[in-house]
Formats: C-alpha cells, sequence, structure tokens
C-alpha cells in the first residue's frame, strides 16, 4: 500500500523545470532509494514533499491525505520526517536537550503555565526525557546525552539527525545523503539502525544516496531520476543493468549497443 504519494508533480527555477511531472508511490515498510545524477531533481522533490518548496503544480497524499503545500511543521508532525546532507542541530544544546526540544505543543512552551501548571509540566518533561534515553540508546548515542551536540563527529551528527526526528514516532523518514562524510565504523551503525527501525518497529524510509553499495544493499525498491523525471524503477538486480543508469554513472558502456541497434534487435 502507497503510503506516500505522488501524481504529477512539478517545480521550476527561472527555465529550469528541476521536478518535471514526477508521479511515484513509496510503499509503506519498505526501504526505498532515490538514486541520479547531480542536479537529477532529486533534493528538490524532497523539498517538496517536505514542505519546505510549494509545487508549480501536481498533487502529494500521505497516508490518504492530501498534504500539497502544508507548512513543513505540519508535515513534520503529521509523521512525515526528513533529515539533511548537513546536519542542522542546536550547537550550543546537549544531544539530550536537541531530542527533548522535538515533542510538539507542551505545555512549558507556554509562559503563564510555568506559574499555573507546574505538575503536568514537570510530568512532561520527565515522559519527554526518558523517549529521548530510549531513542539516544537506540542511536547509539545514550553516552554522548550530555555533551554539546556541537562537538559530536560528522557521523554522530547524522546519528542524531536521525534520533531527533524519531522523537516524532514517523511513520516515513527521508534521508538525504546518510551516508556522506560518515566514516565506515559509524555508517555501519547507521545502516544498521535504519534496517532495524524498518523491520522491528515498520517505519518506511525514501532515501537519497550516491553510496551504491549502500542503496543496493539495503533499498528495494531503487527509483532512479535523471533530468527532473522519473526514468526508471525496480529491483538492485534491474537497476545495476539498466543501460540508462550505466551511462548516468559510468559514461558509454564499451560494447553496448546504441539505443537504435537496440529497438532494431
Amino acid at each position: 500500500m502507497a503510503l506516500l504519494e505522488l501524481r504529477q508533480l512539478r517545480r521550476s527555477f527561472g527555465s529550469l523545470a528541476a521536478v518535471d511531472g514526477v508521479t511515484l508511490d513509496v510503499e509503506a515498510s519498505r526501504i526505498t532509494g532515490l538514486i541520479g545524477p547531480n542536479g537529477a531533481g532529486k533534493t528538490t522533490l524532497f523539498n517538496l514533499v517536505a514542505g519546505a518548496l510549494a509545487p508549480d503544480a501536481g498533487e502529494i497524499f500521505f497516508a490518504g491525505q492530501r498534504i500539497t503545500g502544508e507548512p513543513p511543521e505540519r508535515i513534520f508532525h503529521r509523521g512525515l520526517a526528513r533529515t539533511f546532507q548537513v546536519p542542522r542541530p542546536f550547537a550550543q544544546m546537549t544531544v539530550l536537550e536537541n531530542l527533548m526540544l522535538v515533542p510538539a505543543a507542551q505545555a512549558g512552551e507556554r509562559f503563564w503555565r510555568n506559574w499555573l501548571g507546574g505538575t503536568r509540566i514537570a510530568a512532561e518533561e520527565r515522559r519527554a526525557r526518558e523517549q529521548a534515553m530510549a531513542v539516544l540508546e537506540l542511536c547509539a548515542l545514550a553516552g554522548k546525552a550530555a555533551e554539546l551536540a556541537g562537538q559530536l563527529s560528522g557521523g554522530q551528527h547524522k546519528l542524531l539527525e536521525l534520533a531527533r526526528v524519531l522523537m516524532i514516532e514517523p511513520r516515513l523518514i527521508l534521508l538525504d545523503e546518510p551516508a556522506a562524510g560518515v566514516n565506515p565504523a559509524l555508517l555501519e551503525t547507521l545502516v544498521e539502525r535504519i534496517v532495524r527501525l524498518n523491520r522491528e518497529r515498520g517505519i518506511s524510509f525514501l532515501v537519497i544516496e550516491h553510496n551504491m553499495d549502500l542503496v543496493m544493499s539495503v533499498c528495494a525498491p531503487i527509483v532512479v531520476m535523471m533530468g527532473g523525471r522519473v526514468v526508471t524503477q525496480g529491483d538492485a538486480a534491474s537497476i545495476r543493468s539498466d543501460r540508462r543508469v550505466l551511462d548516468a554513472y559510468l559514461g558509454e558502456v564499451p560494447g553496448a549497443p546504441a539505443p537504435a541497434q537496440e529497438a532494431a534487435a
């Protein structure tokens, strides 16, 4: 069943059609890969889905509800979360505090309730702390809870990004280049956590990634974008053998027939 549905989605910047009529279903409980050369429109597509950009045309549906044009915070608290290629933590706050900021509509956000609702605020803070520590444990960051977020390594920042979005118990996470700048040991931890969240909690993922080993090993299906359009999708075996994908990533394939020859065969 489709959890995210994109219908004829379009977004242009001047004369450039960054996303050009994309129709795509992202199924529930899957880790879907989204690949393509630089400039294919992948990040623009993420920005449209997450509400950072408004589409020029087309529709977006999440869990059966139309979300086209909704603000990012509303989409986020619907359970559709997004991480960034370059993480954006609150560097001068602790790792734990970064997570405790996430839950919406906390009583303590209204200053007058600090005088009138102290018991409720204390209970909410206790629940948020317990939830945050459980999420940090899951993301292999419990030992860093008291450290400033700005002191973490690049790979730990990626784990912190994942931990922050897990605080809303999302149904779908958009992961933008999770492997970028991450050392092999931490990347293995990050990938293991993504697979575990998918298998044990049923969380769906849509992953932009240039690391083909990662994509081919954990993503099914894999969607390929070029020039703002979806050109093909399928399992790892079919994507590996697709002429358009080989040309985009490897250049002209020696000995391969030209498209006209293929059509005539």
